[in-house]
C-alpha cells in the first residue's frame, strides 16, 4: 500500500471528508516515515490537514490512534493468511508453505502495518478490536498447525499452540531480520521465503510430519 500527499500550508478546521480515515493514513505515513514512536499526535493531524483538536473528536491520543491502525493491520494480516492457507488445499503441507511465503510478503508489502501490529508497544487489550483481529489472525497459524499434526499417530502429536508459537517466532524473526523493505534489513545469501522454508521443513521433519520424514511407527 503506497501512500503520499502534499502536508498542506496550514491546518484546515474539523470539516473533513472523513477525518478518522484520513487520520489513519496519516499515521500510516509517519509510521513509514519516523517509526510507530516517532511521531506526535498533533503531527497526524497536521499531515491529515486539521486542526491539533480535531482528532480528539475520534481518537482519545496517538495510542488510541495507533491501536486502531494496528487492530486494521491484523485484519488484513488475518485476510492473507486465510487467502494463503485456503483451508489447507491442495494439501496440508504445500498449504503451510505457502502460507511461511504470506507472512513474509506481508511484512515486506506492507511495513507501516507491520511496525504498528508488532513494534508499536500497543498492549492488545488497548481495544476488544485490537484484540480480536489479533487473535483471529494467530488463529490461521493454529488452524494450520493443527491440520498437520493431525496426520501424526495419536501420542506423538505435540501440542497445536506451541506448534503455532514455534512458528510463529520463526516467521517473525526471518521477517524482522532478512524481509524488511527497509535499510533494516541484513544481507542473506538466498531470499527471506526460501531461508523459512529450508527452517519450516526441518522442523516438521523433526515432528516426522515432512516427506521425506521417518514413518512414525503407531
Amino acid at each position: 500500500m503506497s501512500w503520499k500527499r502534499e502536508r498542506p500550508e496550514t491546518p484546515r478546521g474539523y470539516h473533513h471528508g472523513n477525518l478518522k480515515e484520513e487520520l489513519v493514513r496519516a499515521a500510516l505515513g509517519l509510521i513509514r516515515e519516523k517509526g510507530p514512536n516517532g511521531f506526535t499526535f498533533a503531527e497526524a493531524a497536521r499531515m491529515a490537514g486539521v486542526s491539533p483538536a480535531a482528532p480528539y473528536r475520534h481518537f482519545r491520543d496517538r495510542d488510541e490512534l495507533l491501536a486502531d491502525v494496528a487492530a486494521r493491520g491484523f485484519q488484513a494480516f488475518e485476510v492473507a493468511l486465510s487467502r494463503a492457507w485456503d483451508q489447507g488445499r491442495p494439501d496440508p503441507e504445500t498449504a503451510f508453505h505457502r502460507l511461511g511465503r504470506a507472512y513474509l510478503a506481508f511484512a515486506h508489502d506492507e511495513p507501516a502495518y507491520y511496525s504498528a501490529m508488532f513494534e508499536a508497544g500497543v498492549p492488545l487489550d488497548a481495544s476488544a478490536e485490537l484484540r480480536a483481529a489479533a487473535d483471529s489472525a494467530f488463529a490461521c497459524l493454529r488452524q494450520a498447525s493443527e491440520a498437520l499434526i493431525a496426520q501424526l499417530p495419536q501420542g506423538k502429536r505435540p501440542p497445536a499452540l506451541m506448534m503455532a508459537l514455534h512458528i510463529w517466532a520463526m516467521s517473525h524473526g526471518i521477517a524482522a531480520l532478512f524481509g524488511r523493505a527497509d535499510g533494516g534489513r541484513r544481507p542473506l545469501p538466498m531470499s527471506a521465503s526460501d531461508l523459512l522454508e529450508a527452517g519450516t521443513l526441518i522442523y516438521l521433519q523433526g515432528l516426522g510430519i515432512g516427506r521425506n520424514s521417518p514413518p512414525k511407527p503407531d
